[in-house]
């Protein structure tokens, strides 16, 4: 059985791995591995391979980030992401929630 704090830090990373990925989409356009290795330096953990792949594509779709491809030289193409208006305006309310939880359990 885990721990209540390992099901708690589940829930609050991989559980909402959408906030993760919008807030470093805030800063600059990625594609899906820089993503991942930037949640685990920023963050520290690790999504699965597949988890952010799949949430990114759920965010694309309901208009929360945008993808393109850049031609890259000397290398594959790379699909990068950009977080849309959409998606700032929910990142926002994401914050404000945690922002207030915080708060109201210190």
């Amino acid at each position: 059985m885990r721990k209540p704090s390992q099901r708690l830090s589940d829930s609050l990373t991989k559980d909402n791995l959408w906030l993760y990925i919008l807030s470093l989409l805030s800063k600059k356009q990625m594609y899906p591995y820089e993503i991942r290795k930037e949640i685990k330096k920023v963050f520290d953990f690790e999504p699965g391979n597949v988890t952010a792949y799949f949430v990114l594509h759920r965010l694309e779709n309901s208009g929360y980030a945008k993808s393109g491809k850049k031609i890259r030289k000397g290398g594959p193409d790379r699909k990068y992401y950009k977080i849309t208006e959409k998606g700032r305006q929910e990142l926002k309310k994401g914050k404000a929630f945690l922002r207030k939880f915080i708060k109201e359990m210190i």
